[in-house]
């Protein structure tokens, strides 16, 4: 199935509103976000096939660089099945490091709510969702949007900061 949203269909544009479970507890809006500041808002694969190393590897390096990202949330959302969706989830951020900067956010997609939201699920054995990021001003226009159709094509934790850049 070829991935049915484009960048172009987000930029300049809302980004859409939604609510989702914080892995921490409590939950995260998107909207509530962005009215404190511009978001960066990273769509992961998530599971079920597979902790994905190339999204450990891609938030390590967010996490790394978390200084470019101050004044903004960056949010991290973990697509699946409902099902033991909070127990992978915990799995992967375990794995990728226990000290989350304040500002940035995991939260999961139980049932792929939000990645049907942005027409982004990778509806295929052992797939979840396109890895996406956008970048939302604090107006809640999206001013950067990329998405892969593969697994390693991924925005770099400096291609977001330079993108926050522009919308700060």
């Amino acid at each position: 199935m070829a991935q049915s949203a484009e960048p172009k269909d987000f930029l300049g544009k809302p980004a859409r509103d939604f609510t989702a479970p914080r892995l921490d507890g409590g939950e995260v809006k998107l909207s509530a976000l962005y009215g404190k500041g511009p978001v960066v808002f990273v769509m992961l694969r998530g599971w079920p096939g597979y902790q994905c190393p190339i999204c450990s590897r891609q938030v390590g390096e967010f996490i790394m660089e978390a200084d470019r990202f101050k004044g903004a949330h960056v949010v991290f959302l973990y697509p699946g099945p409902a099902e033991k969706l909070k127990e992978h989830a915990g799995e992967f951020s375990g794995k990728v490091g226990k000290d989350w900067p304040d500002n940035f956010i995991f939260a999961i997609d139980p049932d792929y709510h939000v990645t049907n939201l942005y027409g982004i699920r990778w509806d295929k054995k052992r797939e979840t969702a396109y890895p996406a990021t956008l970048v939302i001003d604090s107006k809640g226009v999206v001013r950067f949007a990329e998405i892969s159709s593969s697994h390693g094509g991924r925005v770099k934790a400096s291609k977001a900061a330079e993108e926050l850049g522009k919308v700060r």
